[in-house]
């Protein structure tokens, strides 16, 4: 069976980001997913359209295909006052490279990497972290299947063994911005 839409797929994959492994699956835990469905990139899933269990692919996505260019406007100063709990400052979190879950005006949750901590501000970044990166993928098709109806059930639509971040009530459908690949 190849790779197609609606079908149930597993790849092992290697993620080479400036020449250094930034991701990958574990031996015998690979990356599940329903293939469609845009719980992976785009052209990631272009990619392995086709492929058959046991194919092995390999290739680079530029930054316009992945995660995108780095938006300065994503880069602010926040006041540190923002990151007090209970009246105290959360100086555990208030570190560079920390990332820290965040609302917006409207609500919506994302995600800020702090890039420095200064006397009376916090200069964050909420660009993906792998904004503005060359991707470079090694990937084996390992399973390709038809959906069952427990795989329908599954949330996110994804089995890799990290939480999905997926910004919605699962029964409205569909991930807004994919899962964590």
């Amino acid at each position: 069976m190849k790779v197609a839409q609606d079908k149930k797929v597993a790849v092992d994959y290697k993620l080479t980001v400036d020449g250094k492994i930034a991701d990958q699956s574990q031996p015998g835990q690979p990356l599940e997913f329903i293939f469609g469905r845009g719980m992976l990139l785009p052209k990631f899933e272009e990619a392995i359209l086709d492929k058959e269990p046991g194919e092995k692919v390999s290739f680079t996505l530029e930054p316009k295909d992945g995660y995108g260019e780095i938006h300065e406007e994503a880069i602010v100063d926040l006041p540190k006052t923002i990151f007090m709990v209970d009246g105290k400052l959360a100086e555990d979190i208030l570190f560079v490279g920390s990332q820290v879950p965040m609302s917006d005006a409207e609500g919506h949750r994302m995600m800020g990497t702090i890039k420095e901590v200064a006397d009376e501000t916090v200069k964050m970044d909420f660009n993906h972290p792998m904004a503005g990166k060359t991707l470079n993928f090694d990937v084996e098709v390992v399973m390709v299947r038809d959906l069952t109806p427990e795989d329908e059930q599954g949330g996110c639509g994804c089995d890799c063994g990290s939480d999905c971040h997926c910004d919605h009530d699962h029964e409205e459908g569909g991930c807004e911005g994919g899962c964590c690949h």
